[in-house]
C-alpha cells in the first residue's frame, strides 16, 4: 500500500512541472487525494462494503471536484491534472501510466448491466474536456485531443481529435520510458486535421482551375478568335 502511495505522489513529479515539494503535493493536488480516496474505496468495494465505498467516494467527490466509481479498475502510476470535472464510470478500466486532464469523462451509452464503460490501456494521455464513451478500447500509447468526442476503438500509438474522433496522426513510434517526454493535453507532434488538409485540397484544386481559365481567357484575347475550351 505504501509503495502504491509513493508511485502515486512520483508521477507527479514526473509529469507536472508546477510541483515543488512533496508537502505542496500532499496538501494541494486534488487527483491526488481523488486516487488516494479510490484506493481506499476500492478495496471497501471488494470486500463488499459498497454502501460505504459509494458514501466515501461521494464525499470525495464534493471534496475534489473528481467522480471515480469504487468499482472502476485503475493501474500503477495513474495521474489526473488539474483534476475538476474528472468522471470515471463503474466499468471503467485504466491500465498503468494514464494520464487524465480535467473534464474528462469516461462514459457509458447504454443503461444495461454490464461493461459499459471505456478501457484504457497502458501509457494513454487523454486531453481535457474530453468524451470517451461506450465500451471501447484506447490503445496502448494513444493520445486523445482536448474536448474530443470518442466513440469507437482506438488504435495503439495513434492519435485522435474531433467530434466524434478521428484519427490525424499515423502510428508513431513511443518515446523509451528513460526520455523524460510527455504529450501534455493529448497532443503529439505537428497534428493534421484530415478535414482541414481535404478543404485545403480543394482551395488548391480551385485555385489551379481560376488558373486555367485565366490562362485561356488571356489566349482568346490575344489570338482575337475564340478558342474551343476542354
Amino acid at each position: 500500500m505504501f509503495q502504491r502511495i509513493k508511485q502515486d505522489i512520483e508521477v507527479i513529479f514526473q509529469r507536472d512541472p508546477a510541483a515543488n515539494g512533496v508537502l505542496e503535493v500532499l496538501l494541494c493536488y486534488p487527483g491526488l487525494h481523488a486516487i488516494l480516496g479510490y484506493r481506499l474505496f476500492h478495496w471497501l468495494w471488494l470486500k463488499k462494503f459498497r454502501l460505504l465505498a459509494r458514501f466515501l467516494s461521494n464525499l470525495t467527490r464534493f471534496l475534489t471536484g473528481i467522480e471515480i466509481h469504487p468499482a472502476a479498475k485503475i493501474g500503477t502510476r495513474f495521474f489526473i491534472d488539474h483534476g475538476m470535472g474528472v468522471v470515471i464510470g463503474e466499468t471503467t478500466e485504466i491500465g498503468d501510466d494514464v494520464t487524465l486532464y480535467h473534464g474528462v469523462t469516461l462514459g457509458g451509452t447504454s443503461w444495461k448491466a454490464g461493461k459499459r464503460h471505456p478501457t484504457l490501456d497502458n501509457g494513454v494521455v487523454v486531453g481535457a474536456g474530453a468524451k470517451i464513451l461506450g465500451p471501447i478500447t484506447i490503445g496502448a500509447n494513444a493520445r486523445v485531443g482536448s474536448n474530443a468526442v470518442v466513440v469507437s476503438d482506438v488504435p495503439a500509438d495513434t492519435t485522435v481529435v474531433g467530434i466524434p474522433g478521428r484519427l490525424v496522426m499515423p502510428k508513431f513510434k513511443s518515446p523509451p520510458a528513460t526520455e523524460k517526454t510527455f504529450s501534455s493535453y493529448g497532443q503529439n507532434g505537428v497534428m493534421v486535421d484530415p478535414v482541414a488538409k481535404a478543404v485545403s485540397c480543394l482551395l488548391d484544386q480551385v485555385r489551379h482551375l481560376d488558373d486555367r481559365v485565366k490562362k485561356l481567357e488571356h489566349e482568346e484575347s490575344t489570338s482575337g478568335t475564340p478558342k474551343e475550351r476542354p
